[in-house]
């Protein structure tokens, strides 16, 4: 239990790794050109908050709570994203379950915009004046690609450019092999090896600075031990529970309760714990109602910078989350889903 659990922690941390560095890589490379077309528009304020939302991980609430701060986007922007996000969980379930993630985030990115439009119109207000929030690094204005320089870079590779490409090429070897590491259909395979080798093309080519504040302390140091951590925890106890009750079938009043605690749990801004749901989902002992329940509410740690920006703001994104994350899935939950 505890190998295969490893072995699929492994699998989807690598996943998760790749698809967060692309995100990166595109994020910088298109540093200003979303924020340059953001118009005077409440309605496209709504659908920007939600395509950024819906991007897999943090930098797309990060990203509208930066707009926020500024006054560039309506509360209601704000709310509509916190609920279209679902943190790093997002990449877990499109490893997990792609085709109900893809279904899962455009029904979120919709009850998203919805919600917000009706809380701009409760609450017609911006950002308060004060403060900047959250800050984006001025080095980002670099060039993905520095031309000349990446001869260089490759001549005198640092410690973290160097673990990267080995861990990268490692991974790529064993997908081709058809390891242990390898899924076992063919087209994930295929995109993880489309996604791998970009990620390699990154970690070759960019500059130094993107490397080291980018992929390698917040992808590599700060996400990807904790996932591969939450992931592996997560199937341990659901493996665990399966075993030591593999008939039982949970009443409605217990789906009633989880419902309940999942999304309370989605309130504590960090992703993680929502993987236990995700898990739980993906083998079949959970109702969608409380899958979709919990995504609402939670939102990884996109909510991280607005709580150092504005106490009270994050309180009332949260509280408005739950709300809605609760009615939705019991509402889901009383027509059987």
């Amino acid at each position: 239990m505890l190998t295969d659990a490893a072995a699929q922690a492994l699998r989807v941390t690598a996943f998760v790794a790749l698809m967060m560095i692309a995100v990166e890589y595109l994020n910088v490379l298109t540093r200003g050109a979303w924020a340059r077309s953001l118009a005077a528009s409440r309605s496209r304020q709504y659908l920007l908050a939600v395509l950024l939302g819906a991007t897999p991980g943090c930098l797309g609430a990060f990203a509208v709570v930066a707009l926020y701060s500024h006054r560039m986007v309506s509360f209601g922007a704000l709310v509509a994203a916190m609920i279209a996000t679902s943190g790093d969980e997002a990449f877990v379930m499109l490893a997990l379950f792609p085709g109900t993630a893809v279904l899962l985030t455009g029904g979120l990115a919709l009850v998203g915009a919805a919600t917000g439009v009706a809380t701009d119109r409760l609450r017609p207000a911006t950002a308060s004046s004060s403060g900047h929030g959250f800050e984006l690094h001025r080095e980002d204005d670099c060039q993905c690609f520095p031309g000349r320089l990446v001869l260089d870079q490759l001549r005198e590779p640092s410690a973290a450019r160097g673990s990267l490409a080995l861990a990268t090429l490692v991974f790529l070897a064993a997908l081709a092999t058809g390891s242990g590491l390898a899924p076992a259909s063919v087209w994930i395979r295929a995109l993880l090896l489309g996604l791998g080798a970009f990620a390699l093309f990154a970690v070759l080519t960019v500059p130094d600075h993107f490397l080291e504040e980018h992929l390698w302390r917040h992808v590599v140091l700060q996400h990807v031990p904790r996932i591969f951590v939450w992931t592996a925890g997560a199937l341990v106890l659901t493996e665990g529970a399966t075993r030591l009750w593999p008939q039982a079938t949970p009443s409605a009043t217990t789906h009633w309760l989880v419902l309940a605690g999942a999304s309370l749990l989605g309130l504590i801004p960090e992703s993680g714990p929502h993987l236990l749901f995700v898990t739980l989902f993906e083998q079949g002992l959970l109702p969608v109602s409380t899958l979709v329940a919990s995504c609402i509410v939670q939102d990884g740690h996109g909510t991280l910078p607005l709580l150092a920006y504005s106490r009270s703001d994050f309180l009332k994104v949260k509280g408005i989350n739950l709300v809605v994350g609760f009615a939705v899935g019991a509402a889901l939950m009383a027509l059987g889903w």
